[in-house]
């Protein structure tokens, strides 16, 4: 039930003491840097220039490999960690020397972070105990919750007793009693095994419709980012690279970064391509096959005055068919999914993958070791340009 904003947020790790010189030491000695971030005089930047307005009621994921500064900003939001610079504002008010306390938000871990020696329902009703709550108005809230969340029978339990998704339930429903304004989730779901995470994703579906709070959540699992989120914020190395709907960030991802990153299997890359211009007309060069691209493409392409260059073409798994004709390849490896093929074939010393429906099948020869074509549309390729490794379209 509020709006937040991160103004230009920032976060430093300052050094330990003597550390600053030991990294000016290694910069000087030319030794490789093992991490991505920002090493500065001051510190380690973990967070720069996050810019992010989230509305009233809006389920954000923040999602990006590991060690990319996401968890770090869920905890300046909840103020475990102190803002280096820039602004937060929670329903217009700024929140950066705000006690945690006093923010209004409620927080679910990943280790879930249940006291052990309290039942279900102490451990739902202590949070509101704390605020000093009438004791009619507490049990209303924890019953409300556990029926909610499908765990009313575990309420006399103690953690122990319960499986790792019943324990999440848990968490998840000590901190809606609270009714924050705010709701930070830190990788709640990767504990549970694959089958308990399809469940629970679905759980948070349904909750996000029955109460009244805005989501931020954190996952580095880009499947639960593309199911769960309103918007997702894809970061790397402490950066934002894209924002944008699960559809905006599939379909048109803004750098090479993202396209890989969104995606199973992960979209295909075909290096040493080239985009030709003649005219108004683009063509692009693959794997010594000529593809032609479509006139809102060649519109697109002409309004930014793109010229012939060196690109990296992307096309997804799942836009590759096989035909009679094509570029030629070699199948590595053919991967039996049900309802569909994953191939992963050798074409021009290039892995590629495609995942073709078995009706698609019937009377190709897909065994390891033989000859195959692949083809994709034109109007479903990216293309991304080698040195800056931005979408040109």
């Amino acid at each position: 039930m509020a709006e937040v904003q991160l103004k230009n947020i920032k976060k430093i790790y300052p050094h330990a003491p003597g550390e600053a010189k030991k990294q000016k030491k290694k910069a000087e000695a030319g030794e490789e840097k093992k991490i991505n971030l920002q090493v500065t005089d001051e510190g380690v930047v973990a967070v720069q220039a996050f810019n992010l307005d989230i509305a009233d009621k809006e389920f954000i994921v923040l999602v990006g490999p590991s060690g990319c500064g996401k968890s770090t900003t869920l905890r300046m939001v909840a103020g475990l960690e102190e803002i280096s610079d820039g602004d937060l504002y929670i329903d217009g008010k700024r929140m950066n020397d705000v006690a945690p306390k006093d923010r209004d938000i409620a927080m679910v871990f990943q280790s879930y972070a249940l006291y052990p020696h309290m039942t279900v329902r102490e451990n739902m009703e202590f949070p509101l105990k704390l605020r000093k709550m009438p004791p009619d108005e507490i049990k209303q809230r924890v019953d409300h919750a556990a029926e909610t969340l499908g765990i009313t029978q575990y309420l006399d339990r103690k953690p122990k007793a319960l499986s790792g998704g019943q324990r999440q339930r848990v968490a998840i429903g000590r901190a809606i009693v609270r009714e924050p304004k705010v709701l930070l989730m830190d990788e709640p779901l990767s504990n549970l095994d694959a089958k308990l995470r399809n469940q629970m994703r679905a759980e948070i579906i349904k909750l996000r419709s029955q109460i009244n709070t805005t989501f931020l959540y954190v996952t580095h699992d880009q499947v639960e980012a593309m199911t769960l989120g309103d918007r997702i914020v894809i970061m790397r190395d402490g950066y934002i690279q894209q924002i944008g709907t699960p559809q905006e960030v599939f379909n048109h991802p803004k750098n090479l970064f993202v396209a890989g990153f969104i995606g199973t299997p992960q979209m295909n890359f075909f290096h040493g391509s080239r985009l030709v211009r003649e005219g108004d007309a683009y063509h692009v060069e693959v794997l010594g096959r000529q593809i032609a691209l479509t006139a809102e493409q060649n519109a697109a392409l002409a309004a930014k005055n793109v010229q012939s260059r060196e690109v990296i073409v992307g096309a997804r798994p799942v836009h590759i068919s096989l035909g009679d004709d094509g570029i030629d390849a070699t199948v590595d490896v053919s991967e039996m999914m049900g309802s569909e093929l994953h191939l992963h074939m050798n074409a021009g010393g290039q892995d590629v993958v495609a995942v073709v429906p078995t009706t698609a099948l019937e009377g190709r020869n897909t065994a390891i070791g033989s000859a195959v074509r692949f083809l994709f549309p034109a109007q479903l390729l990216h293309l991304f340009d080698k040195e800056t490794e931005e979408n040109l379209l």
